[in-house]
């Protein structure tokens, strides 16, 4: 997968567009075993569980969303309501096994927080 990288992007992001591109080439979602992936702004995160075999996303939570925006939005507290969330969410489609995608982020932060707390709402990655 090529990432094409703009010439007005910082060199942060670049760095994290190779490091993505090196997680992505490893780590491919299925119908049975989905890829959570993570997306995070300076404000907000976005979470998808991603099937890449068809190129559907069968579950979608972020904290744009009404309920989560107002109370707690992009901090750490706000990633492990996301990450309980999306559990949820996943757990009802009977989705249990999925494979992580931390998007070339450090596993650190909220990255983490959102990643714990998706393991204790009952996901397995």
């Amino acid at each position: 997968m090529a990432t094409k990288i703009r010439r007005t992007t910082s060199p942060k992001q670049v760095i994290r567009f190779k490091r993505k591109r090196r997680i992505r080439a490893r780590v491919e979602g299925t119908q049975e075993r989905p890829r959570l992936s993570v997306f995070r702004s300076n404000k907000h995160i976005y979470v998808q569980l991603v099937d890449d075999v068809k190129g559907h996303t069968l579950v979608a939570a972020s904290t744009m969303e009404e309920e989560l925006r107002e109370k707690v939005g992009g901090s750490v507290e706000g990633a492990k309501t996301l990450g309980n969330l999306v559990a949820k969410r996943a757990l009802a489609k009977n989705i249990s096994l999925v494979v992580f995608d931390r998007s070339g982020y450090l596993y650190h932060g909220r990255v983490k927080a959102l990643a714990d707390a998706a393991r204790e709402g009952g996901l397995k990655f």
